[in-house]
């Protein structure tokens, strides 16, 4: 493993390709960090401080997970990048839906240059959704004490001190520009870098609380009390363990055998021999999760539109904001419903009983055509019923360890526990892996595993050589060495003038 990641610096193009993935990353988190117009940056650090001196109990349940995953802290900052990736996230979940419904988007899918076309509409949609999110936001801001990320943060002064019309307009194409630049970035390390973008940026959010996370974990865990002691280290035990059944489960699949007939072409003799058809035991990923605590937010929302001071509405919204029973009783019911729905929607057993038909290939002891259909979509209900209990489990268990060793139900620490941020990072830390054991090996070093290769795809760095200049990732250092240099003189400067 130590052998791997040093020789990974042996290979001059992959090494560039990690040196600009770094640069891009760094201005990812420096845009989270610069305010929009016309908002009082001083209010925002006065109220982030205050927080910061509290229990660890700052948001990070709930619906407020969801927003922290995707805006990467944007949303609490009011930073140019306070939307995030949420709106491309939301508009490619969209495009996907239409692609397994509308026939036209499924046969476009399958002609050449059909998804080019299929990415432009998401960037559109993408725009479209900025635009409407962006206002609400824009609005908020004029109203933080309704913010369920921002509660208390009128007690430092106004948020925005001159919110007329034209400061609307102007705060809402910042926060458009962002995500389109966000977009971008995503793009440029997917194509330039190592890795998916966007899924690397989603990562980094999550990771960038970390080091928050820590602070307030050592500060509850060591205040003298020796059984949080030994709280924690039950806590450090449950991660590693939570981390490794994760692994497993998003790695684990059920391999199907496909044996294809004999064929004579010519003087070559094709088919013959025995394949495998891997089905993922949690196909669906992330998004059952995503999906459930999306639908969720909503009701809040309407509760505080239409039910602003009914003392039933204001519970009610108590319990789905800050993680309460009802948050999990109806997240845990729309995680089955959206785990079998998205598997229905993306995977097709007729249609790959069709090409298996075609293609000379049979399952042993199934009939081609729709017996073997059937017996896809069996083995599949059977396998998404499995994943769904996983993905309950995972979307449960941070409220579980919190009862465990004590923490707060709504404690940034238990965001790594579970749900949608553990999901995210494990799938992204094996999927780089996967890319950069590819590149190893093609250049004749070892990898990550002596023995054996990381299941799954191998993609993209095997088959491109566009890495970005070196000269770009020069000046991109630069100026990132500039910019730390004025952020650091200017911390100095309002430390001694405070």
């Amino acid at each position: 493993m130590i052998s791997a990641f040093a020789n990974t610096w042996k290979i001059p193009e992959l090494r560039d390709r990690i040196l600009f993935t770094l640069a891009l990353i760094v201005i990812v988190r420096l845009g989270v960090h610069i305010t929009l117009p016309g908002v009082d940056a001083s209010v925002i650090k006065d109220w982030l401080d205050d927080v910061a001196k509290q229990d660890p109990t700052t948001p990070g349940g709930g619906v407020t997970a969801l927003l922290t995953v995707f805006s990467g802290g944007g949303l609490t900052q009011a930073g140019v990048f306070a939307l995030g990736i949420m709106p491309y996230i939301s508009a490619s979940i969209m495009v996907q839906l239409m692609t397994a419904i509308v026939p036209k988007f499924s046969r476009l899918a399958r002609e050449d240059g059909g998804r080019q076309k299929i990415t432009q509409y998401t960037r559109y949609i993408t725009i479209v959704i900025a635009l409407i999110q962006g206002y609400f936001v824009a609005q908020s801001l004029t109203k933080p004490d309704t913010l369920p990320y921002m509660q208390g943060v009128e007690k430092f002064g106004r948020l925005v001190p001159d919110p007329s019309v034209t400061w609307l307009m102007l705060t809402v194409l910042t926060i458009v520009a962002g995500t389109i630049l966000l977009m971008w970035i995503g793009d440029q390390i997917t194509e330039k870098g190592i890795g998916n973008g966007i899924s690397i940026i989603i990562t980094v959010n999550i990771i960038s609380a970390l080091p928050g996370a820590l602070i307030q974990a050592w500060g509850y865990f060591t205040d003298g009390d020796p059984f949080k002691a030994i709280m924690m280290v039950v806590m450090i035990a449950l991660l590693l363990i939570v981390i490794a059944g994760t692994i497993a489960i998003t790695q684990a699949q059920r391999r199907i055998a496909v044996q294809y007939a004999k064929r004579v072409v010519g003087r070559k003799q094709f088919g013959g021999q025995t394949q495998y058809l891997p089905l993922k035991v949690n196909y669906a990923g992330v998004m059952p999760i995503i999906f459930a605590t999306a639908v969720l937010s909503l009701p809040p929302m309407m509760l505080t539109w239409f039910f602003p001071e009914q003392p039933w509405a204001t519970k009610l919204y108590g319990e789905l904001v800050g993680g309460g029973m009802w948050y999990f009783i109806l997240g845990g019911i729309g995680i089955f419903l959206f785990s079998y729905f998205w598997v229905a929607m993306m995977f097709q057993p007729s249609q790959i009983a069709e090409d298996l038909k075609r293609n000379g290939g049979y399952i042993p002891g199934q009939r081609p055509g729709k017996p073997t259909a059937d017996f896809l979509d069996f083995t599949m209900t059977r396998l998404t019923f499995a994943g769904a209990i996983f993905l309950a489990l995972l979307f449960f268990l941070p409220a579980l360890i919190g009862k465990i060793v004590g923490l707060p139900q709504n404690s940034l620490v238990l965001q790594f526990f579970g749900g949608t941020s553990l999901l995210i990072m494990v799938g992204v830390v094996l999927d780089v892996m996967r890319q950069v054991e590819t590149h190893l090996l093609q250049k004749h070093y070892d990898g990550f595993l002596r023995k054996g290769k990381l299941k799954g795809r191998y993609d993209r760095l095997g088959n491109q050589s566009n890495a970005a200049p070196r000269n770009a990732i020069v000046y991109l250092w630069v100026v990132i060495a500039v910019l730390v240099v004025l952020g650091i003189t200017a911390w100095i400067y309002n430390r001694s003038n405070g």
